[in-house]
């Protein structure tokens, strides 16, 4: 950016709102997805940057605009054949009475990791069962996309099997839209992980994939100890290919217990009696 002073400020905003780190090196990122919206304004970035400090709107913007929204269908893919595989025959055995999945699609992004699993739970989950999908994000206009349900063909085209995009989405004009079927499994909240959970229940597996890189490691600490209660006793939680709770503190990393599916490594509750420290870092945002 024009000036480390700006650069510094809305690192600050963003780690203020959500919890998410820019250090010194992310200008140049900062710069092309701020620079869009100092255009839309008529103003330089840096004019722009001034703005905020009290321009409610516009700061919100800039959140949604600074929240990294990477994502793709079926994204790495091993993680979802280790769901189908070894993960789901495990639930259906312990929910033969309840006949009920809830999956939680922490940081969901657009959408596309929530509708992927909700596209394998349509074709394995026997007759008779249901399920429901959490999909929270801190972005509300990627909770809008969620909502919607409709994606370009650049998106499309990123992992989605032919054989997908014919069986759950219809041609609305130049986009997909998922069919109803799925989108109504889908229920859509708007959540800092670094914040309070408030009434989400429990869960059967937790999707938490590529986010806490993002992070510092004791909001990454944080947010691993309040998710532990609300993964059921058998339940699983998955992490991004480059994230792992073995650098936790002592306590932490042993309520995490490392189960290795195929190439994919999933965690569980190590015990139900697992008590944890109280976590000193649990912020409001």
């Amino acid at each position: 950016m024009t000036t480390s002073t700006a650069f510094a400020s809305v690192s600050a905003l963003v780690r203020r709102e959500t919890s998410m780190v820019y250090d010194e090196g992310k200008e140049y990122l900062v710069e092309a997805r701020l620079n869009p919206l100092a255009a839309a304004r008529g103003l330089g970035l840096e004019e722009y940057v001034a703005r905020l400090a009290f321009d409610a709107d516009e700061r919100r913007k800039v959140v949604d605009a600074l929240t990294i929204n990477e994502t793709s269908w079926f994204r790495d893919h091993t993680p979802y054949q280790a769901f189908t595989d070894a993960m789901l025959p495990a639930l259906l055995e312990g929910r033969q009475v309840t006949r009920r999945l809830r999956i939680w699609s922490a940081a969901c992004s657009s959408g596309q990791e929530a509708y992927s699993i909700a596209m394998l739970l349509d074709q394995h989950l026997p007759a008779g069962w249901s399920y429901e999908i959490v999909a929270t994000d801190i972005s509300t206009a990627m909770l809008e996309r969620v909502r919607a349900g409709r994606y370009s063909q650049v998106e499309v085209n990123r992992g989605l099997p032919a054989t997908s995009l014919v069986r759950y989405f219809t041609r609305v004009g130049r986009e997909w839209e998922i069919a109803d079927r799925l989108r109504e499994r889908v229920t859509v909240k708007h959540l800092n992980l670094a914040a309070p959970y408030l009434g989400l229940g429990s869960f059967d597996v937790i999707w938490l994939r590529n986010v806490l890189i993002y992070f510092d490691a004791s909001t990454k600490q944080d947010i691993l100890r309040r998710m532990l209660p609300m993964l059921a006793e058998d339940g699983y939680l998955l992490l991004g290919s480059s994230e792992t709770t073995l650098d936790m503190p002592a306590d932490l990393a042993a309520a995490w217990q490392r189960e290795q599916i195929g190439r994919v490594p999933a965690y569980r509750r190590a015990s139900a009696r697992t008590t944890l420290t109280p976590s000193l870092t649990s912020t409001g945002a």
